[in-house]
């Protein structure tokens, strides 16, 4: 287990590797291209500080997660956030504020995070927050949209912000993309996805890859009509079966390797788009990533957690700075008691054990 130095050596490289790409990727895109050769400048820099602050004894993760608000205009089968509770149809009035985040992302701007995933519930019901993000362009924020709410007010501000990415949710065609989404949510988010196109931006996919689409999704048809549409980034996220029900969609060492695979030969073949595989091949980094090891998550409610995949915590950014958030004593049982570097099926190590984090979290410091 590699878990200090070497280890914040592997995430920077991997950072370096994304950036790298995107630049690639960009190229035909003049803006684009300006943009994200001023954000490798600043990861560069990012990954300096963070590996002087690993040489100093303080680990920094380079990837945040903020779920900024629960609030949710879809009932997508299987959506673990729904099924924890984490999600509802109207947002709660204990959410952070506009102004908390903003800080939150100013604390994660000076310690050397490079990327905070903006997720929900949907995000774009957060006018505010998006805003505020858009402020800090040292900053990479994907955001996971399910791209229902994207008109012309985002479409502008996509435009004025380039470090603003949205990143629209679809399960591959039509059919399955409604099977799982809803009705008529295909014809909307692929209009959508065109219009970004017309207005000279770049947007990134996320697929939840189960044992039913993964053929479909790593094909060269469907990725070549993301392309078509103006798709430059795709983010596999495997299934992580929320019942016992759901666990024969959950990919395992078969569908990895053709996963692995099918991105290895889609990096080859389509070099103008980024895939990345979540969490991807743990193995090659000794485990989980998460709970502070390359990201942790931040609900609605600033409670820091794990992941979003597993609701714990001990400490809540309302009270406390973002860098006493990182030190978290949860995060320090999970890392100590070996749970990131169990088998698991799916594609969340800590979901697959949550009755023994429910008790790490219960534990004294």
């Amino acid at each position: 287990m590699q878990e200090t130095f070497d280890f914040q050596t592997y995430m920077s490289n991997g950072v370096a590797k994304v950036v790298r790409s995107a630049l690639r990727a960009t190229l035909t895109n003049p803006r684009e291209s300006v943009f994200m050769t001023q954000f490798a400048r600043a990861a560069k820099a990012a990954s300096e500080k963070r590996l002087r602050a690993e040489a100093a004894g303080e680990h920094i993760p380079a990837f945040l997660i903020a779920s900024i608000t629960s609030a949710c205009n879809l009932h997508c089968a299987g959506c673990y956030s729904r099924s924890n509770h984490a999600c509802s149809d109207e947002a709660p009035a204990a959410q952070l504020s506009g102004e908390e985040w903003e800080r939150i992302f100013g604390e994660a701007e000076e310690m050397g995070v490079s990327f905070i995933l903006l997720a929900g519930g949907e995000p774009l019901l957060r006018r505010d927050v998006i805003t505020a993000a858009a402020r800090h362009r040292n900053i990479l924020f994907p955001i996971f949209t399910n791209g229902c709410y994207i008109g012309e007010e985002y479409l502008r501000l996509f435009d004025r912000n380039r470090n603003l990415l949205p990143v629209i949710s679809i399960e591959g065609g039509e059919a399955e993309t409604d099977a799982r989404r809803g009705a008529g949510v295909y014809q909307t988010v692929t209009a959508a996805m065109r219009e970004i196109r017309e207005r000279g931006l770049i947007f990134g996919a996320s697929v939840t890859v189960t044992t039913e689409n993964l053929q479909e999704v790593h094909s060269r048809a469907f990725i070549d009509s993301l392309l078509e549409m103006g798709c430059r980034a795709v983010i596999y996220v495997e299934f992580v079966p929320v019942t016992e029900e759901a666990r024969y969609l959950a990919p395992g060492d078969a569908e990895w390797a053709v996963m692995r695979q099918r991105i290895a030969e889609l990096r080859e073949q389509v070099p103008e788009m980024v895939f990345i595989a979540f969490p991807g091949d743990e193995k090659r980094s000794g485990g989980c990533v998460a709970a502070g090891r390359g990201f942790f998550h931040i609900n609605s409610h600033g409670g820091a957690e794990p992941c979003p995949f597993s609701p714990y915590s001990d400490v809540n950014v309302k009270d406390a700075s973002l860098r006493a958030a990182m030190e978290s004593g949860l995060f320090e049982r999970i890392r100590e008691g070996g749970l990131l570097m169990e088998e698991h099926v799916g594609g969340c190590t800590l979901f697959e054990r949550r009755a023994e984090v429910e008790a790490l979290a219960g534990a004294k410091d």
